[in-house]
Parts: structure tokens; sequence; C-alpha cells
């Protein structure tokens, strides 16, 4: 059964969420920096329900060594198609050095824009996990006028 959230947009299951987040290697990592918003992209792997990121040291890493709560998004959108998704998990950032078994389980291949020999794994095991599907034709409306 299809649900809805209550502006209309089509709620993903949870199953449905935890496939999206397996099928990408790109996102968006949000974050706290000296108590403002940041919002960073990162390139990431879903090994066995964690959320791992290869990060250099910074805000990313400072989270997990503090095991700051983090917000983490993968999207898809097509304006030609006007078809897109959005999946939000939120949890608790740490060091994948406190998980060694997870760490044996990443493929060896994770491209990244990093100097990948100086960075940390970091991971995020979601405690949150939602998901919208946008379709159809876009509603217009004119500001202003």
């Amino acid at each position: 059964m299809t649900t809805f959230d209550r502006n209309g947009l089509e709620m993903l299951t949870g199953q449905e969420c935890l496939d999206l987040l397996e099928s990408r290697d790109f996102g968006r990592i949000g974050l706290s920096v000296n108590a403002l918003p940041a919002i960073l992209p990162v390139n990431y792997r879903f090994v066995d329900g964690v959320i791992i990121v290869l990060s250099a040291s910074g805000a990313k890493l400072s989270a997990a060594t503090n095991k700051s709560v983090v917000a983490f998004e993968v999207d898809e959108y097509s304006s030609e198609d006007e078809y897109g998704w959005s999946v939000l998990a939120i949890g608790v950032a740490f060091r994948l050095d406190e998980e060694p078994t997870l760490i044996s389980k990443i493929d060896n291949v994770m491209e990244v824009w990093i100097d990948a020999d100086s960075a940390s794994l970091l991971g995020i095991r979601p405690d949150i996990i939602s998901g919208r599907r946008i379709s159809g034709p876009k509603n217009i409306r004119a500001f202003g006028r």
C-alpha cells in the first residue's frame, strides 16, 4: 500500500530507503561546524546497515571523533522525466576503527577527491531513516506579482 506525506509526496518504505542507499556512492553529510549547519559532499559505501565515508581531518572526522549526531542524504532527480527520490538518514557518527569487522567488509575501491592515504574511515549507523518519491508534473506558482 502506497502512503503519502501531508504534502502529497509518496513515502518510501524503510526497505526502499535502504535499497536506494545501497545503490549509490555519492551523497551529502549534514553536521554542525562551530555551531553552524554545514552540508558537505562525500563518497560513501553502505555496508551492513552502516554508511561508510572516507574523511580527511576536519569537520566530518571531528564529528565522528565526538560521536555527534549527523544527517546523511542521497537523492536523484530528473527534471526532464519529472521523477526523483530522496533518502534522509540520521544517526551518530563514529570512527570506523572502533569496529574493525566493518572495515574488512568494504570493497577495495572507493573513488574519492581527497588524499586517501591521510584520511580516516567514519561510519554513520542510521537511527532514523525516511524517504520520499517525487513523480508527475510540478505545480507552478508565480511569486511577487
